[in-house]
């Protein structure tokens, strides 16, 4: 079974700056143990400012400020819901 997409948006603010989240359903892995694939990214003037994925062999991840830090996946909402969470923060200046 090839990977099918569930879900793709993509939403372009006022400013320019872009939310983009695709989600597929793989088979399970021993680095997709839930079965998906992800990435989501937020950018600000044509850079990657967050990004959280599970690309092969990387297991969960996030992207931010440069650096990777592991993710602990729990379910696709906690995932959207951490993810607007820290660009909430980056967008008032809190992060």
């Amino acid at each position: 079974m090839g990977a099918k997409l569930l879900f793709r948006q993509k939403n372009i603010y006022p400013n320019g700056d872009i939310v983009e989240m695709k989600i597929w359903r793989v088979p399970d892995s021993d680095d997709k143990p839930h079965g998906l694939k992800y990435s989501l990214v937020y950018i600000q003037n044509g850079k990657i400012i967050l990004g959280f994925d599970n690309a092969e062999g990387k297991g969960d991840h996030k992207h931010y400020k440069g650096r990777e830090y592991n993710y602990d996946f729990k379910s696709v909402d906690k995932l959207i819901k951490d993810f607007y969470g820290i660009i909430e923060k980056i967008r008032s200046g809190k992060q």
